[in-house]
């Protein structure tokens, strides 16, 4: 059994209820938050207002072509991953898609462990250069065993905080809104929350966690404007 990294942000692009409500329930159960769009139109308004680690994308959808959606997602500066899934098993569009931008190919039927595990790969691969251990400065933060230290001594974390670590860790130099870790942080119900208070308060308790083990002052406030992780 894989541990995954953190709680990444998954889209699913399926019209076919059985088989999105399957991967929902085995990838949350992975600690994954899933979000599903079951038509094209679905898909283009959720990837307009919101952002993923990684997207499940299915190219045969009954109001569009997943190649379009593709295509569309590849106009702009994005970085999540994107594996079609899809039972067609045609080289030629295996070979379309990767060059459009893909990541990955799975045909259906898959098993879903199988599934979990190329996500794991690429969001690895794209936001921690392919490897398990992660290091900065004497922290040290094991992305599979869930574990941080700053030198000798270990910093115990909540599930949320060590998220949001990992969160700014792999967004390093990047001034993060506190509007963006809502999302992170909540999903579609972060367009239902009256204030952020909740952002602030897992934000202070892990900045205080580090500065209590010893760890350089990493994650800076920007004021007026978020977060930022410095090297």
């Amino acid at each position: 059994m894989i541990s995954y990294i953190r709680m990444m942000k998954i889209l699913i692009v399926e019209d076919e209820i059985h088989l999105a409500d399957s991967m929902v329930r085995y990838l949350s159960n992975e600690s994954y938050r899933c979000e599903v769009a079951y038509n094209y139109a679905e898909a283009i308004d959720k990837i307009s207002y919101h952002t993923y680690d990684c997207i499940l994308l299915d190219i045969m959808l009954p109001d569009g072509s997943g190649m379009q959606l593709l295509q569309e997602l590849k106009k702009e500066p994005r970085d999540e991953g994107i594996i079609i899934i899809s039972a067609k098993d045609a080289l030629d569009d295996r070979i379309e898609g990767l060059h459009i931008g893909a990541d990955d190919y799975l045909t259906k039927p898959f098993h879903l462990p199988e599934l979990a595990a190329r996500i794991f790969s690429i969001i690895r691969r794209k936001q921690f250069q392919n490897t398990n251990i992660v290091h900065q400065d004497g922290l040290h933060i094991d992305l599979l065993a869930k574990t941080v230290r700053y030198n000798d001594t270990p910093i115990t974390l909540t599930k949320k905080e060590f998220d949001l670590l990992l969160f700014f860790f792999g967004n390093k130099h990047k001034v993060i809104s506190k509007n963006t870790l809502a999302e992170h942080l909540s999903g579609d119900f972060a367009d239902m929350l009256d204030n952020y208070d909740f952002v602030y308060a897992h934000v202070k308790n892990l900045k205080k966690k580090l500065a209590e083990a010893g760890t350089p002052s990493f994650l800076k406030t920007i004021y007026g404007s978020g977060y930022k992780w410095e090297a």
